[in-house]
């Protein structure tokens, strides 16, 4: 393609609306893509391409793991959400609508439920199982703040798989073939990543998995053991129990008693006022929860050690809640509680339910609130106060996992990353077969439910993804598997040689299967070269005055700062080369 007559409409400043995350500021800049609304975006030829390169690749190794592609509605009847809750479960974030006779529907924001109602219709044997069907469809939630350009998008492309199976073995290996499949597509991706222990959330099932793009500006966080293969996401991860009340502080034989700690309410000012380390410290979070949409909210307690902080996914699975949020200070007030000087023992009958992480459980000689405004408790024997709250109190698993933490399969320091979920798998069981009532009759004739999983690639995301990691100062570094073109050719001489000589490389690398961007516009050698470092093709071959002069050209990587010259005459086979080697 020749940039002359390209449709690449670049800009030289970075959009005010896309300053934070690279990807966001630098595909809008390269032209990309452009945002039509909040959380919509169109695709412009050169992100298109990229989009269409990921999805080809994905394709491929979904056909390659035996899965067979179908095409779902994007439109759905709502009555099929209504059968296994979502509807109402989803909220706010599902887009809704009613057609002309005010029958409701909603825009599918994933589509277990459509792909469960074909297969309970037509799977009748266990003769018919397994079965893995796929589809690169459209998506649409309305999600409440879209952000970061392609990374939270109110419409974006997916790769959505669903496997069926008679056993729930037979479901495991399912599993293992598509975790193996997903390895692939990242490999081939080429960006850097781990597949990591995940939460379930509202798909439901009990064995998952992330592939987790790294990424600094990621807003995941996920832990990694540097010594054994364990990995998690921190929502799902667990670390082994440390001693809880700092240093192995042993009990003193000192009793309880409050102490004056006024306008002391975080943990660092009472740590600090006490002179005592936060790990000596306990604090509370205090959360309304809900265990049906709608009804009436309850109280819960969580504390945890000073220097933790609290899993809100594993506070929410603990509690099987449908929703989860921080109490306001009015409703603290409401509770019978003193924002900061929150403690165990007294809590007031506002309170339904209390949670102690089990690191602190057992803990002795810390401090903690005293349910009384300007005081805190010192010398607490954790135990002890929680036995006084009765069957509103366990213990739980409830604080997140963090560096230095260590690991539950060896022991060994966790290390945090940031990163971007780009896939995700799931065994889901029989979570929606079984409300969905999808059924065979195995080899006895006997009826049972068929066992089913989830597999799903963000392909729009997946880009977004990628150009968060490959990135540098001057603009996006494309793996060569899914950059727009393979081969950025600059002439910079407009004598009819250059011309000439320009002309024969650009057919010569097409003819051999390269896809070539060839500048050929009548600009400034730095213009040019902004650009194609702005665009980010991994390859960059100049034919300037000096290398003419020699019957070579210029060839540069677009992550490195050496240039090569290759004669003229071979290095239409030279370049080629190079990006066969390249794609592997």
């Amino acid at each position: 393609m020749r940039y002359s007559k390209s449709f690449i409409p670049t800009l030289r400043e970075d959009p005010a609306e896309a300053r934070k995350n690279p990807s966001h500021r630098l595909l809008l800049r390269g032209g990309y893509i452009r945002q039509v609304g909040a959380g919509i975006y169109e695709f412009l030829p050169l992100g298109l391409k990229v989009l269409r390169k990921v999805e080809g690749i994905v394709r491929q190794e979904m056909d390659r793991a035996g899965a067979q592609e179908v095409m779902l509605p994007a439109l759905v009847p709502a009555e099929l959400f209504k059968e296994t809750g979502r509807w109402d479960l989803f909220g706010s974030t599902l887009f809704r609508l009613k057609d002309q006779k005010r029958n409701d529907y909603h825009l599918g924001p994933t589509h277990e439920e459509v792909i469960t109602d074909l297969v309970r219709g037509v799977v009748r044997s266990y003769r018919q199982l397994p079965v893995n069907l796929y589809q690169i469809q459209w998506k649409y939630r309305d999600e409440a703040r879209p952000r970061a350009g392609l990374l939270r998008c109110r419409e974006f492309l997916m790769k959505d798989a669903y496997s069926f199976d008679a056993t729930e073995e037979g479901a495991l290996a399912s599993y293992q073939t598509m975790r193996a499949a997903y390895d692939r597509i990242f490999q081939r991706v080429g960006v850097k990543y781990r597949v990591v222990a995940a939460d379930s959330g509202a798909m439901g099932g009990n064995t998952s998995a992330e592939f987790q793009i790294l990424a600094e500006t990621g807003e995941d966080a996920i832990v990694v053991c540097p010594s054994c293969e364990y990995a998690a996401n921190v929502e799902a991860a667990v670390a082994q129990r440390a001693p809880a009340s700092g240093a192995g502080v042993a009990a003193s034989g000192k009793r309880e008693s409050d102490i004056a700690t006024p306008n002391k309410k975080t943990i660092e000012e009472v740590a600090e006022f006490l002179k005592v380390p936060a790990t000596q410290t306990v604090k509370a979070g205090v959360y309304l929860f809900g265990q049906a949409t709608g009804a009436v909210p309850r109280v819960v307690v969580v504390f945890v050690r000073g220097d933790r902080r609290v899993n809100e996914v594993a506070l929410s699975r603990e509690l099987t809640a449908t929703w989860l949020r921080p109490a306001e200070d009015e409703e603290l007030s409401a509770a019978g509680l003193h924002g900061g000087y929150i403690g165990p023992r007294d809590l007031p009958p506002g309170v339904e339910r209390v949670l102690v992480d089990r690191e602190v459980a057992d803990a002795t000689e810390v401090v903690t609130g005293a349910n009384k405004v300007g005081f805190h408790r010192q010398h607490v024997a954790m135990a002890d106060a929680v036995a006084t709250l009765g069957e509103r109190a366990k213990a739980a698993d409830v604080r997140a996992v963090g560096s230095g933490d260590p690991c539950p399969q060896c022991g060994a320091g966790l290390q945090e990353y940031k990163g971007i979920e780009g896939g995700h798998i799931f065994v889901l069981g029989t979570h929606y077969t079984g409300k969905m009532g999808a059924k065979f009759l195995d080899e006895s004739g006997a009826e049972k439910l068929i066992v089913m999983g989830c597999y799903g690639i963000g392909v729009s995301r997946l880009v977004a993804a990628t150009a968060e990691q490959c990135h540098d100062g001057d603009g996006l570094t494309w793996p060569m598997s899914i950059a727009p073109y393979q081969v950025m050719l600059s002439a910079l001489v407009t004598t009819p040689e250059a011309v000439a000589a320009a002309d024969g490389l650009y057919e010569a690398l097409t003819a051999r299967g390269v896809e070539v961007l060839f500048d050929d516009r009548d600009e400034r050698p730095g213009v040019k070269f902004k650009d194609a470092d702005l665009l980010g093709i991994p390859l960059r071959v100049t034919l300037g005055k000096k290398s003419l002069e020699q019957g070579k050209v210029e060839v540069k990587a677009r992550t490195s700062k050496d240039v090569e010259l290759v004669d003229i005459a071979t290095a239409a086979d030279d370049i080629a080369a190079r990006v066969k080697a390249a794609l592997g």
